[in-house]
């Protein structure tokens, strides 16, 4: 199921570029990006009930298999972002995109994607098929 056109799931985050994020010249590290998707991540799987802990609780794991990023402009130190995520993608994986956006003038600084595959914790088997239970969580049914 594509959720690209209006997704129902969708957060946004602000952080402030902390000091150990950037090199020497003041620019944030091209790395550390990913762990601004994981905040967002982190509070827009909540919205559903299935964050890390539930997915565990549910049998499964969701390892990420493949990422995309874009950098369009660099982010500097003590800069305000916004960080935007949505769920784009469930029935065979989760696919969740993001923007990053200046805080203060909206300007887009980073676009991309994340994909996450469903891998049963007991077998170690990833799944074809995203699991009956994020579905339920989720209210979509295919």
């Amino acid at each position: 199921m594509n959720l690209q056109d209006e997704p129902r799931f969708r957060t946004c985050v602000t952080i402030t570029v902390p000091f150990h994020d950037v090199d020497a010249m003041g620019v944030v590290w091209h790395g550390n990006y990913f762990r601004y998707l994981e905040v967002a991540r982190e509070q827009l799987l909540k919205q559903f009930d299935y964050g890390y802990r539930q997915m565990q609780a549910s049998g499964y794991v969701w390892p990420i298999v493949d990422t995309r990023l874009k950098y369009i402009s660099s982010v500097i130190f003590e800069q305000k972002i916004d960080v935007h995520a949505w769920v784009e993608e469930v029935e065979n994986r989760l696919r969740i995109g993001y923007r990053i956006v200046d805080s203060e003038t909206g300007k887009r600084t980073t676009t991309g994607y994340t994909l996450q595959v469903a891998v049963d914790r007991q077998t170690q088997e990833m799944c074809f098929a995203s699991p009956q239970i994020l579905l339920d969580k989720m209210g979509v049914s295919l």
